[in-house]
Order: C-alpha cells, then structure tokens, then sequence
C-alpha cells in the first residue's frame, strides 16, 4: 500500500471518529441535562444519532472534500462549498437515515415528516458548525505543512549553498597551493626581495589575504563585495608580478556598491577564469576589467577579458563557473544568473544578482 493510500486512509478514519465522538457528546449532554430518562433511551438516541452522522458524513467525506479540490483550481473559496455542502448533505443524508429506520420498523410512517423537520432543527446546526470548525482545522493544518515543508526546502538549501561555498574555498585554495601558482608565486618573491623588498613583503601579505580567505570556515553565504574586490586585488597583484605587462588589469567598481552582498569567490572565480583562460594563452597577453553597476532590480557585476572568449553552454560539469551557477540557483533561484557575450573586444561574463 502506497504511503497516499494510507495517509488517505488515516484522514478518512480520524473524519468518522470526530463526527462520532461530537455528536455522541452533544446527544450526551442533552441526555444529562435533560429530565431523568433510562439509560435505554440514551443508548437508543446514541444509535439513531449514529445512524443519522455516518450516513451524512460519509457522503460528505466521498463528494465534498473532492468537489472543493476541483473547484479550488478555479478560484472558488472552500467556504463557498462547504455551507451549501453541508446543508446539501446534511438534509439528503438525514432524510436516507430515517428512510431507512422506518424501513427497518424503527420509526412509524404516520409522522414521517414532522420528525425529520425536527431533526433537521438539531442537524443542521450542528453540521455548520462542526463542518466549519473542520474545514478551519484543515485549513490551518495545511498552512502548518506548507510552512513546515517551505522550512525543510529552505534549510536544505541553505545546507547546499554552504557545501558549495565550502567546495569554492577548497577550490581556490587547492589552485593557489598548486606547485605551479605557488611556485611561481615564491619565485616572484624571492627575485623581488633583492631588488625591491617592500614590493615583496608586499605579495607576501597578498597571499596570505588569499589563503586566509580560502581557510575561512565561516557560514556566511553571502558577504560584502568589498572583501571580495579585495581578494581580486590581491590575486592580480600576484599575477602582475608574473606575467609582468602581459596583465593589464583594473577594477572599476563603484564604492556605492562595495557594501553589495555577493556569495564568496564569485568574482574571484571569474577573474581566474579569465586570467587562466582569457590572459595567459595569449602571447601578448590583454587587457582585463572588473566593473560593476546597478539598475532599478539588479546588481551587474561584469568581468571582461580581450581572450577568445566561450560559450555558457561549453562550460563542463564540475568546473569553477558550473559550480558558480549552481551556488547563485541555491541562494537565488531564476533571480540571479551568469550571461556570456562579446562587447567590443572584450569577452564579458556577467554575473545578476537580485538587488537587497
């Protein structure tokens, strides 16, 4: 049995079980509060009040709770079905009760009618308000749920962001600590020591900023893009010592929106790419510019390159820029997204992020 059916099966059980506990409570305090009469005459109200509840809940639980599904889809308020249903169902389901007593010989024929005018006077009252009060408990119940399950897919996404973000750290780091970054890195140090030392404490202290920030543990799923200009910054200035005029690289990015929250190593991620891919290849290296701006919606955060050039399209599963992608869905959904194009001479990357 499906997990549907059985949910299905819990729901219609606890509906019966709730019509039959009301009305057997209500059929109770009107015995008590009443004059004194035998106990027969309780266990007899207490059976025809079973008969005259099942046979009109039962209906009701069949038809109405799929009628006010369909409908619903239209845009029709479930109290606009639930009134005329109960009355609708309450007024059928009593009259096949009493047909079915007298059938039986329980009830005469002779005031057939006069007592299902009076029964009606208790069942229909009854049924609008414990009909009612279920739909609101239903109603609330579900709102429960859906704020439950919204939780659940938030917290999960949470959990995926932080894993990405944990794999864009594990990332830098393990390019940075490559034997041929890091190398040439050292190399760069260790020729500027003798020549211009302060220049070398210099990229000293601008490896340490990449490192520490690669080693950051923290959740933060999103941080100010001045941090994140400040990692660009520090890893050109090591690529500047490298390649020497083969980079020429300058960021021009707003102070208004240096306090924009960005996810971390976003930037940084396509400023390597470009450098790996855009600069270095060539045998005259280009030309590099980080921008940014903003707009009414979004934050535009632009990497251009005078490289060849890609396609969105041709990025492989797994590379930085997939996982860049996958880590502004988790935080974003369809309000932030990567776009390539050619402007000019120059290979752009932009990246959109929802304005806060």
């Amino acid at each position: 049995m499906t997990t549907e059916a059985v949910l299905f099966k819990h729901k219609w059980a606890l509906s019966l079980l709730w019509t039959n506990v009301a009305v057997a409570l209500v059929d109770l305090i009107v015995f008590v509060g009443g004059p004194a009469r035998p106990t027969r005459d309780l266990l007899q109200s207490l059976a025809f009040t079973f008969v005259y509840a099942n046979l009109t809940s039962v209906f009701a639980l069949l038809i109405l709770g799929w009628l006010i599904e369909r409908l619903a889809l239209r845009g029709v308020p479930p109290w606009k079905v639930v009134i005329p249903g109960i009355l609708v169902f309450t007024t059928g389901g009593c009259l096949l009760a009493q047909l079915l007593l007298a059938a039986a010989g329980f009830s005469g024929s002779q005031h057939f009618w006069l007592d299902y005018y009076r029964t009606l006077r208790f069942a229909v009252p009854l049924a609008l308000v414990f009909g009612l009060g279920a739909m609101t408990h239903a109603t609330l119940l579900a709102r429960v749920q859906m704020m439950e399950r919204e939780l659940h897919e938030k917290q999960i996404a949470e959990e995926r962001s932080r894993k990405l973000a944990a794999e864009a750290r594990l990332r830098s780091l393990e390019s940075w600590i490559h034997p041929h970054f890091l190398f040439n890195t050292l190399n760069s140090i260790s020729a500027l020591i003798a020549i211009d030392p302060a220049r070398a404490d210099q990229i000293v202290g601008r490896l340490a900023i990449l490192l520490r920030a690669s080693l950051d543990t923290s959740a933060n799923s999103l941080i100010p893009l001045h941090q994140e200009i400040a990692m660009v910054e520090s890893y050109l200035d090591i690529e500047r010592v490298r390649l020497g005029d083969k980079l020429r690289a300058r960021v021009e990015v707003p102070d208004e929106l240096r306090e924009t929250k960005v996810p971390p190593l976003s930037v940084q991620s396509l400023v390597e790419n470009a450098v790996k891919h855009g600069i270095t290849p060539q045998s005259d290296g280009g030309d590099l510019v980080v921008s940014g701006r903003a707009d009414a919606e979004c934050i535009h955060i632009e990497v251009g390159d005078t490289g060849p050039g890609f396609e969105l399209a041709d990025i492989c599963a797994g590379h930085g820029l997939d996982k860049l992608v996958q880590r502004l869905d988790t935080l974003f959904g369809d309000r932030a997204r990567l776009n390539v194009f050619r402007r000019d001479a120059y290979s752009v990357v932009e990246m959109i992020l929802p304005r806060p």
